[in-house]
């Protein structure tokens, strides 16, 4: 078909685009810049029709104009698809000046037009009863509550396996419960089936895994289910309104099977479960639980391994990832694994720890083992077992500590390596660099302590200071164990103290024996009519979970010596209690609310009496204008709103924070502009702006930042320049714009930056290198093959090294 052919047949829309196109066609030289070009040409209006035709599926019935218009625009681009080969040319940038300006504005007019009938259908859902927002995605997206990983190994449990998914692939409503002591393996199983081939061909995207924790909220939950389905999330009024949302939500979704996994369900969670039961087609319920629920059935009962079994994966978990020779003689192992009495957690954690250890040790866990009963008894006894394995630690004063840390936070939660870092740097006197801390994590998960989990690999992690996507998970039982060795000091004395303050436990000043000798209700008197006497704690760290049914009265509590301390939130707002302007030797402050909308605080100027105070992280906080804090040395924020945090006052940002030497600011997308006010910070040396979608520029005034040694603005998206100062940046070692999608160029002087020793450049085929860049000798540029390409043609000798792409979609869960 010739030129002129092409054109008579293709749409109007796209006419006077071609025509551009054919003009240039056989006057200039071919180049991957024009391609480029060329195919972003249609690329710009179809973000424009996808969203147009998104809000069309919600109108009925669709308009036909819409219709046509989208099959215009595929006309167009098969059209032009068929002319890439012969496309010679030189950039012009009147191609993309000339996209059809006109009908873009056109497109945004229908834009508009649809919007607005969508908002009117929304009201109208509203008054109908159905009072939530839908999406416009069209099915199920990875989010909070997906499957996690295929485990990757585990063994004795293809029988019990099979069983479940027969009794899940049947047809019609019900609740299935399935059942074992802690560590049996029961989410192990229940992650198996939801990955089984035939499981996931029957659910497909309708897989919702929540675990439900020994204090659930049922509001959280709701909350988690709406952003996994892609909802938008609704602000609950009661229970009861969230109950009713859930079931609009699981009808929604319903029109294909469900299979709803509530996973470590504890014995006073059972009037909860009753609120997941709405009478649908095809909707099934699995709950673990250390318990049986008789009133949902008869459950699955996972018995304790095989004795081959159990050998089996010991052997596995034993010289995983090294050799045989790891492992004494068969008779020690045998013995081992017949006191682990078919305990897969315990198989798990004993042989990684014996791994690589001399015989004698061997020898006294064998006879450590055989005292007592079986550890499968009791989960106390359970703990015992466990307990051992912190004999053998090595450099015990160090690795026990940390440890026992991870208690602080609460359970089946990912706990922030970064956050972790924070405190053991400014506790146990390690590196800055975050390096020594990682050693202790790598080694704790190599004793199947904890897991370490990577939720998105970015190259730049293992080089610079930052650790956002690293997190630690961790076995409830483990976590009890970090716990039980925390509280074997009377309450006064423990250098830890967990403080969980909730519906169910307000008495938690009370040690066991007061509340054994009281009782319950006699405990109710006490907490209404009498208060305590001056309670003063001498922990190094204090722990503090609350949610919103819980009233403080912290008059007559003192942590004067606490060098940590943590809030766990559960709550719309939060006061600071009065007690933490007393906190003189505090260090470290994290604030982490696990709710889906960001928490309020209050009585923040609290925190500007505390001198020693060095290092805060603050997640899903409205964070409040900051106070001063002379010596701040590191401020993280993580998904927090941020739009007042450096609000000018009388006090300049600079003379508040006057030591910063780190700022964290990781998926704060209410931040357009970067606050100029933090440029005057002079001190500052780490900078990391990442997963800030709607941050589209960045000051002229980042140059004034003197000092600055590691910049990163990764995934920042919608960021399309970088001011040319940047290139004053004389001491940066280390710039980061991966997947900066929208970044055009970089600065005319960056070839300046004559000590930047690593850049970042992954998907940032876009951006335009200036011609400064021959300047550099000694940089080491991570990148893309195209991007690798541009840098290459105008600087060959460069160390240039492209990563393997990640494609883990852990990133998504947060």
């Amino acid at each position: 078909m010739s030129d002129t052919k092409q054109l008579v047949s293709l749409p109007p829309l796209f006419q006077e685009t071609f025509k551009k196109i054919i003009e240039i066609v056989d006057n200039a030289h071919k180049t991957k810049t024009t391609r480029r070009i060329l195919r972003s040409t249609l690329r710009d209006l179809n973000p424009l029709l996808q969203e147009i035709n998104k809000y069309n599926e919600n109108l009925d019935p669709p308009r036909e104009e819409i219709k046509t218009l989208i099959k215009e625009k595929d006309a167009g681009r098969e059209c032009l698809r068929r002319c890439w080969s012969r496309i010679w040319c030189k950039k012009d940038d009147s191609i993309i000046d000339s996209g059809g300006g006109d009908d873009k504005h056109a497109l945004v007019m229908a834009n508009d037009v649809k919007q607005t009938l969508i908002k009117v259908r929304e009201i109208l859902q509203v008054l109908n009863g159905e009072n939530f927002d839908e999406k416009f995605n069209g099915g199920p997206t990875k989010g909070p509550c997906s499957v996690p990983e295929n485990p990757d190994f585990s063994f004795g449990l293809e029988e019990m396996l099979w069983k479940l998914k027969m009794e899940v692939l049947k047809d019609g409503v019900s609740i299935l419960g399935l059942t074992g002591l802690a560590g049996s393996g029961k989410t192990t199983l229940a992650t198996k089936l939801c990955w089984d081939k035939q499981v996931k061909g029957k659910f497909g995207g309708n897989i919702l895994f929540v675990t439900f924790s020994k204090n659930p909220k049922l509001e959280i939950i709701v909350e988690r289910l709406f952003e996994h389905c892609g909802y938008r999330v609704p602000e609950f009024q009661s229970k009861e309104d969230a109950i009713h949302r859930l079931g609009f939500l699981l009808r929604k979704i319903g029109k294909s099977p469900i299979l709803l996994v509530l996973d470590d369900v504890w014995p006073d969670s059972e009037p909860l479960l009753e609120k997941f039961k709405f009478q649908m087609p095809d909707y099934k319920i699995l709950v673990t639980s250390r318990v049986a629920f008789p009133k949902f059935g008869t459950p699955f009962i996972l018995k304790p391994l095989h004795h081959e079994d159990a050998v089996t994966l010991f052997h596995h978990a034993a010289h995983f990832g090294g050799s045989k020779s790891n492992i004494p003689d068969e008779d020690l192992v045998q013995k081992v694994v017949r006191g682990c009495k078919g305990s897969p957690l315990a198989i798990k954690v004993i042989s990684r720890s014996l791994s690589h250890r001399h015989n004698k040790l061997w020898q006294n866990m064998v006879e450590e083992l055989s005292q007592g009963h079986s550890v499968v008894d009791s989960s106390n006894e359970l703990l015992t077992c466990l307990q051992k394995i912190l004999d053998v630690l090595e450099d015990k004063s160090v690795i026990k500590e940390c440890f026992m840390d991870l208690g602080l936070f609460p359970e089946d939660q990912r706990i922030p390596v970064s956050a972790l870092i924070d405190m053991w740097i400014e506790c146990y006197g390690l590196d800055d660099d975050g390096r020594e801390a990682m050693a202790i994590i790598n080694k704790l998960d190599s004793m199947n302590l904890a897991n370490v989990l990577v939720a998105r690999k970015n190259a730049s992690d293992t080089d610079s200071f930052c650790y956002n996507n690293h997190y630690i998970i961790q076995h409830d039982l483990l976590r009890e164990l970090a716990i039980y060795q925390s509280t074997q000091e009377p309450l006064k004395q423990r250098k830890r103290l967990i403080i969980d303050k909730n519906e169910h436990k307000r008495e938690w000043w009370l040690d066991e024996k007061q509340k054994g000798m009281i009782g319950h209700m006699f405990s109710k008197f006490l907490r209404f009519c009498v208060k305590p006497k001056q309670l003063k704690v001498s922990a190094r760290a204090l722990s503090i979970s609350t949610d919103e049914t819980c009233t403080s009265d912290w008059s007559n509590f003192e942590a004067a010596e606490a060098e940590i301390l943590i809030f766990n939130l559960q709550t719309k707002e939060y006061c600071f209690p009065d007690f933490v302007e007393k906190m003189s030797e505090l260090k470290v402050l994290i604030v982490t609310n696990y709710g889906f909308h960001p928490s309020e605080l209050d009585n923040f100027k609290l925190l500007s009496s505390l001198s020693n105070l060095k290092r805060i992280r603050l997640e899903r906080i409205s964070v409040p204008s900051l106070v001063t804090l002379k010596n701040l040395k590191t401020l993280s924020l993580y998904m927090c709103n941020m739009n007042q945090a450096f609000e000018s006052d009388t006090i300049p940002i600079s003379n508040r924070l006057p030591n910063l030497v780190e700022l964290s600011i990781d998926y704060c997308n209410d931040m357009v502009e970067f606050p100029i006010s933090v440029c005057d910070i002079t001190l500052l040396r780490k900078l990391s702006i990442t997963n800030c979608h709607k941050l589209c520029a960045l000051p002229t005034e980042i140059g004034n930042v003197e000092n600055l040694e590691f910049l990163r603005l990764s995934s920042c998206t919608d960021l399309e320049v970088m001011p040319d100062s940047i290139g004053s940046l004389s001491k940066l070692t280390l710039l980061d714009i991966s997947n900066c999608l929208s970044l055009s160029r970089l600065p005319e002087d960056v070839g300046n930056m004559y000590n930047l020793r690593n850049l970042y450049m992954t998907n940032c085929a876009r951006c335009e290198l200036p011609y400064s860049v021959i300047n550099f000798e000694n940089l080491k540029v991570i990148c893309d093959e195209e991007t690798a390409a541009s840098w290459e043609a105008l600087n060959p000798n460069l160390n240039i090294e492209i990563p393997q792409v990640d494609v883990n979609l852990n990133w998504l869960f947060h």
